[in-house]
């Protein structure tokens, strides 16, 4: 399998799935958010669904979905970088069969599939809003993906209920400081969220970070907040559920 680099590409480990995958650190490298979305998220283990990870990034989430279900996954990406990188990864885990890269702009991604056909939507987003005030990265693909320079979460909750069948499932990762306003977008396009959970770096610290299911179409009732979830102890090694998202259940090596 070619395993051929460039620039200042690395080969890392998704370890829980036994997978390699192509980052680098001037371009884009998964970090602790892409592995919670993929552990959080629920999809079906048969291969009738369809299951699309949108701002895929390098492709981890998706790869990452690919083993928990036989069904096909679908990742979308604007970053033609990027886009180059997912395809390299999912050849050399001989996933071809199993995980497609589209290169495309998640506000056009019903010119590539089809609207109302999709079963699980995946998506770890930009963050941060874009105003005259805030500061972007000067590096042009991490700006992509950490502020919303292409795609606002207005419009990120509108294509993603275009995706999604009656009672299909929506998964997101995003930040606690912006909680009102993804439950009012998601409310806006009748995503209704389901299942919430907020991430804490250590025990008696503020949430970082913000894990959520949302049904299309859904009642608006049995909204629950699931228990916290901590991901350092006071020694600064991983909680068990966490070390079980990155390593797996068997490792045990640090």
């Amino acid at each position: 399998m070619n395993k051929e680099l460039k620039g200042d590409e690395r080969i890392d480990q998704l370890m829980q799935y036994n997978l390699e995958i192509i980052q680098s650190s001037s371009v884009f490298s998964f970090s602790l958010d892409a592995v919670l979305l993929g552990d959080f998220a629920s999809v079906p283990k048969h291969n009738r669904a369809r299951v699309v990870d949108l701002c895929s990034g390098n492709g981890a989430v998706a790869l990452m979905l690919s083993q928990k279900t036989t069904s096909p996954v679908t990742a979308v990406e604007i970053q033609e970088r990027l886009v180059d990188m997912a395809k390299r990864s999912i050849e050399m885990n001989q996933l071809t069969d199993r995980v497609e890269m589209i290169h495309a702009d998640v506000n056009q991604v019903t010119q590539h599939i089809k609207k109302d056909s999709v079963d699980v939507v995946t998506c770890n987003p930009p963050y941060f809003t874009v105003s005259d005030h805030s500061r972007k990265n000067p590096n042009e693909h991490l700006a992509i993906a950490r502020h919303e320079l292409h795609l606002t979460l207005k419009e990120l909750m509108a294509e993603t209920a275009g995706l999604l069948k009656t009672k299909g499932k929506a998964y997101f990762v995003h930040r606690p400081e912006r909680f009102l306003e993804i439950m009012d977008a998601m409310r806006e396009v009748k995503l209704a969220p389901k299942r919430i959970r907020f991430v804490y770096p250590k025990i008696n610290r503020e949430a970082n970070m913000l894990l959520i299911e949302g049904i299309k179409q859904g009642k608006e009732d049995g909204l629950k907040i699931l228990p916290p979830l901590y991901v350092f102890d006071e020694q600064g090694e991983y909680f068990p559920e966490v070390r079980r998202m990155i390593y797996g259940n068997d490792d045990t090596n640090e």
